[in-house]
């Protein structure tokens, strides 16, 4: 670990996955928040819009896609303690790593929240996307809908991340952000979607209300890393004792290659 924290490219990648949650928080909150600003219509009178569920859903996802575009080469675009987590469990990066992007994350989404909140200021009883239980959701319920969203998108990125595969021929940010935006789709009528640990912290710091708040840190880790046990241990085995794995968590370097030519093709870790 005393090795890693010296190296320039370690703390770039922590820098990447602050700024890039700033952006993201900033553009998928922005675009919920701007649905409370009055409009004239055609007769000068002021309406209120209706929630746009697809518009917000886009919204998450294209900025997640773009972040991940811009900065998945240098941190790899996590933007999620969930996904983070998930990372970590496949032995994709180190603890210290996985501990400092989490941090980052969660201050990117705080500093982010609070320029929207000096921005929509004159929002009356502004929640600043705080995430909360629909009418007639239970915590319970609350909780495995944000199991389930998210054990979707871990999922999904760890699989279109995985090196060994070579029939991916699309966009990986473009997918890893139609599941963020299928996430939102399926769970802003229940729990406004939580689904990213960090996002939601933001909120809930700058509004200073946590009720419920455990739920979108228990739910989202929970499937996080549920999807990358299942896809690294049944889905997609990958073959190493928990020496190597280790080895991986202490010294964040990770080495691939394919052991065999059969249907089910494996994987060696060797750290460098």
């Amino acid at each position: 670990m005393a090795s890693e924290i010296k190296k320039k490219a370690f703390w770039r990648a922590v820098i990447a996955e602050f700024l890039a949650m700033i952006f993201f928080v900033f553009i998928s909150i922005g675009a919920a928040l701007g649905l409370h600003f009055p409009i004239q219509d055609k007769t000068n009178e002021t309406v209120s819009r209706s929630q746009d569920i697809v518009k917000v859903s886009l919204a998450f996802g294209l900025a997640i896609a773009t972040m991940a575009q811009s900065v998945g080469h240098i941190s790899g675009a996590h933007l999620n303690p969930a996904v983070t987590l998930g990372c970590l469990l496949s032995c994709q990066i180190s603890i210290l790593k996985a501990i400092m992007y989490i941090i980052a994350q969660c201050l990117g989404a705080v500093v982010a929240t609070a320029i929207l909140s000096g921005i929509t200021s004159n929002v009356e009883n502004n929640t600043l996307g705080l995430n909360g239980l629909s009418t007639g959701v239970t915590a319970g319920q609350g909780l495995g809908v944000e199991i389930m969203v998210t054990f979707q998108l871990v999922l999904c990125v760890v699989a279109v991340t995985d090196k060994r595969r070579h029939d991916i021929s699309g966009s990986i940010p473009l997918a890893i952000g139609l599941s963020v935006a299928l996430g939102h789709l399926i769970a802003i009528d229940y729990t406004g979607c939580g689904m990213n640990p960090a996002r939601s912290f933001g909120s809930a710091v700058i509004t200073r209300r946590f009720q419920y708040h455990w739920i979108f840190w228990v739910g989202p880790m929970l499937g996080g890393a549920a999807a990358a046990l299942i896809y690294d241990f049944i889905l997609a085995p990958r073959t190493s004792d928990l020496t190597d794995r280790m080895k991986v968590w202490t010294s964040g370097q990770l080495e691939e290659y394919e052991i065999d030519g059969d249907d089910n093709p494996r994987m060696e870790m060797k750290p460098k």
